[in-house]
């Protein structure tokens, strides 16, 4: 029996048309010009995928067959040779590119550095023969745990150079989760600094490094390189741990790319699932440089006068596709910025878009949020006329916040580009592309070129009418996750089986479930697994947290179910308010109220709880499952390592 589908509950009919002015010159100008590359790349995959490879980037040898297709495991560019540092870096030092800046960074307390092409190149070289000299070889994995600095951008590439896949695990996860990481990847050298400074602290590092391998903790681990940061005092093991600085000395800047095969393991990047340990999601080399190169290319109308910022963490896959790989790849000038706001420093971000002339602004609806609840009054203090166009990435993002990030950030005149990508993907999967997209506030719009996505219910089939259902993709692409480290299985059973295959059709499940409107817009509702059942109906989160964000006297939202006899489950609300509004009773009815009139009565929040807090990860994302215990009064079970500040929990159970 079909599961029934999730019901769509959003109406938003606004509509913004891209900038006349940024279409003429845009890489895709218009709606048809779209039209036209996606019918090109659904009619004829190999060839559209094929031609861009040869474009786009440089081989040392041909592939001698685009796709090589044996469900659900895919190959790209087969036999192709390449080095993805070569695409990066050493092909732009033979053009006018070689003295230009490649990475811009700005540290937290206000200490910044500028590489150009050229010495970019030279420190990746040093690295890696500094790898070399720890005895690192090709197919070795290294472990990264660094905050966000130059040499954390170094360490990707100098891995790459010399074909040794790295592991990056963000600078705030625990010891224990470390860990787990280096363990499963069996990483022979990890890469850390002293510390890093966030919010006005000093986020100690090689401390937790140092814990991690306590007691033989992470077996195959030989050395740890560290960079000195912040310069407290740390203990360095002898004959274990070395000063980055001291090798790097002594290394050269010489180091040929090593010839990869497309298919040879680039990376490992570790993401959780519901349950179970941590996923390590695999990418290889060829098809993930074609895909992160020109997903970026084309969704940011990147140009090389670009000023190109994304506030991501190395540590996530937005910052190994959009901080490092894509822009250099594509010859950009790419931001790195160590700080957050804080409470010495609330506007630290316009500040940063202001002093560099940032022209491409890439962040997450969490972050957009807790800005816009801040006021207009920092960004409106500074100069952010440079900015050309905004991007959002992570999750979905509500219409009101997508409305004053238009207003305020952009001026009303920025077009917003709303990714909706994952981990597995390597990279966007629907976008608007600016210059030829109308946008609607909190969609996605359609899928990029060469995605064939679509929304089906639980047996495949697709769903009409502007029901909700689960988002799927129909046809293999190059950026696509090969498969989980260690373990195929999991990787054909959760992406690729969740949705049984048909008549030979393989659907990758992404987990979240979508609508199309009757224009053919892509709405994202949230993961699956978030979804509230209301007396029968279906209805996910976002629709009801973009509902009651939409009242003045509401900053933020987190919507979960919690049991109920009659319905199954109720609709609970976690309300953060604007800093000039109390908590009521009278409130939370008026709030009940404005859902209803929002969306109707079958959304209408069974109970409301006003908050000055919510359990978030350090990338952003609210952790509802930590909600729905709560909501249901039970005890807080499962891993809540992740937290970014587990105090939180304290609060919530107090009820402040």
């Amino acid at each position: 029996m079909s599961q029934p589908t999730i019901e769509s509950i959003l109406n938003e009919n606004r509509l913004f048309a891209p900038p006349t002015e940024l279409a003429e010159q845009a890489h895709i100008k218009n709606l048809e010009e779209y039209r036209q590359l996606q019918a090109r790349a659904t009619t004829d995959p190999e060839g559209f995928w094929g031609e861009l490879a040869a474009r786009e980037l440089e081989w040392f040898e041909p592939w001698t067959q685009v796709l090589d297709w044996q469900p659900p495991f895919a190959k790209w560019f087969v036999d192709g040779k390449l080095n993805i540092t070569h695409n990066c870096l050493d092909r732009h030092l033979s053009t006018w590119r070689r003295n230009k800046a490649a990475l811009i960074w700005e540290g937290e307390p206000g200490d910044s550095r500028t590489l150009t092409y050229a010495q970019l190149h030279r420190e990746v070289c040093q690295m890696a023969n500094v790898l070399k000299q720890l005895g690192v070889q090709k197919g070795d994995r290294v472990g990264i745990y660094m905050p966000m600095i130059p040499e954390a951008a170094i360490a990707l590439l100098a891995c790459a150079r010399i074909g040794a896949p790295h592991t990056v695990v963000f600078g705030g996860f625990s010891a224990e989760a470390l860990q787990n990481r280096l363990v499963d990847a069996k990483a022979k050298l990890v890469i850390a600094a002293d510390g890093g400074f966030r919010k006005d602290k000093t986020v100690p590092l090689k401390v937790a490094v140092d814990r991690a391998l306590a007691d033989n903790g992470a077996p195959t681990v030989e050395h740890v390189l560290v960079v000195k940061r912040t310069g407290e005092a740390v203990e360095m093991v002898e004959g274990r741990d070395y000063w980055w600085h001291d090798l790097q000395a002594g290394a050269s800047g010489t180091c040929p790319a090593e010839p990869m095969d497309s298919e040879d393991m680039l990376f490992i990047l570790y993401t959780s699932g519901t349950t179970g340990k941590p996923k390590g999601v695999v990418h290889t080399t060829g098809g993930y440089n074609l895909y992160s190169h020109v997903t970026l290319k084309w969704a940011f109308d990147l140009k090389d006068t670009d000023v190109y910022w994304c506030t991501a963490d190395v540590g996530w896959i937005t910052g190994h596709s959009y901080i490092v790989y894509g822009p250099l790849s594509n010859g950009a000038t790419t931001l790195m910025y160590e700080g957050a706001p804080r409470p010495s420093n609330p506007g630290c971000l316009w500040d940063v878009v202001e002093k560099y002339g940032v022209s491409i602004f890439y962040t997450a609806p969490t972050a957009i949020r807790a800005l816009s609840k801040l006021g207009d009054r920092y960004p409106n203090a500074r100069d952010l006329s440079s900015l050309r166009i905004l991007g959002t990435v992570g999750e979905p993002i509500n219409p009101e916040a997508w409305m004053w990030y238009r207003r305020v950030i952009g001026g009303d005149r920025c077009p917003i580009v709303d990714t909706w990508w994952q981990t597995e993907t390597g990279g966007f999967m629907i976008s608007p592309l600016p210059g030829a997209t109308p946008t609607k506030p909190g969609s996605a719009t359609f899928p990029f070129p060469g995605i064939q996505a679509d929304v089906v219910d639980m047996e495949g089939n697709p769903v009409t009418g502007n029901e909700g259902g689960y988002l799927v993709v129909k046809h293999p692409w190059p950026g696509m996750m090969r498969t989980v480290y260690g373990n195929p299985e999991r990787f054909r059973r959760t992406y690729w089986e969740h949705i049984p295959p048909k008549d030979g059709q393989y659907l990758y499940f992404a987990g979240d479930g979508a609508h199309k409107d009757e224009d053919g817009y892509f709405w994202i509702m949230g993961r699956v697994d978030d979804v509230i059942n209301v007396a029968g109906h279906r209805l996910g989160t976002m629709e009801v947290e973009s509902a009651l964000v939409s009242h003045p006297a509401v900053a933020e939202a987190a919507v979960v179910g919690r049991n109920d006899e009659i319905k199954g489950e109720d609709i609970f609300a976690f309300v953060i308010l604007e800093t000039d509004r109390d908590p009521s009773d009278a409130l939370a009815a008026e709030l009940k109220q404005h859902v209803v009139r929002e969306i109707g009565a079958i959304a209408r929040p069974g109970g409301i709880r006003f908050t000055d807090v919510l359990p978030k990860t350090r990338s952003g994302k609210i952790v509802r499952r930590v909600l729905r215990s709560l909501a249901s009064g039970e005890e807080v079970a499962g891993d809540t390592s992740t937290l970014e500040d587990r105090s939180v929990l304290e609060k919530l159970r107090a009820g402040e």
